[in-house]
């Protein structure tokens, strides 16, 4: 198995858990290989330094400083985004392309308050501002819109 630090061209840094390199090449061809955050599917290798085992380990020498590949309050935000993403889709009902209706229903009274999310063009979300209906757009990484293995 071989891991692979990768990156997208948000410059989000994430880990890829691959066969072999043929593998990683083959499934990065056919737009199988995407951005955990973001969805980017424009991805690259960064350099990175093989382990090798050769039996027994070596006597404990003092730990060294590894250097991470993306710098810890990249990796800090990254985690503190995903935790907010799983936190609203935990806490909301997703009403899909019915997202601009819905939310004038809450809004204007015609239906109970609660929790909305779900897809909205420009010009709804637009319009929606102006009547006074607070939204935020969310992109929600499609790792986290389908079942988690």
């Amino acid at each position: 198995m071989k891991v692979l630090n990768l990156q997208c061209s948000q410059a989000h840094g994430f880990e890829g858990w691959f066969g072999s390199e043929e593998d990683f090449q083959a499934q990065l061809a056919r737009g199988l290989v995407e951005c955990p955050l973001c969805g980017d599917a424009q991805v690259s290798k960064l350099p990175s330094a093989p382990r090798l085992n050769f039996g027994a380990p070596a006597p404990a020498a003092a730990p060294v400083a590894r250097q991470e590949v993306i710098s810890a309050p990249n990796a800090q935000l990254q985690a503190a985004w995903m935790h907010m993403v799983k936190q609203v889709m935990a806490n909301t009902e997703d009403v899909g392309e019915r997202f601009a209706e819905e939310a004038r229903k809450i809004h204007y009274g015609e239906t109970e308050e609660r929790g909305i999310r779900g897809q909205a063009s420009r010009e709804e979300t637009e319009s929606l501002l102006e009547e006074g209906i607070a939204v935020l757009p969310l992109p929600i990484p499609k790792g986290l819109k389908g079942p988690l293995q």
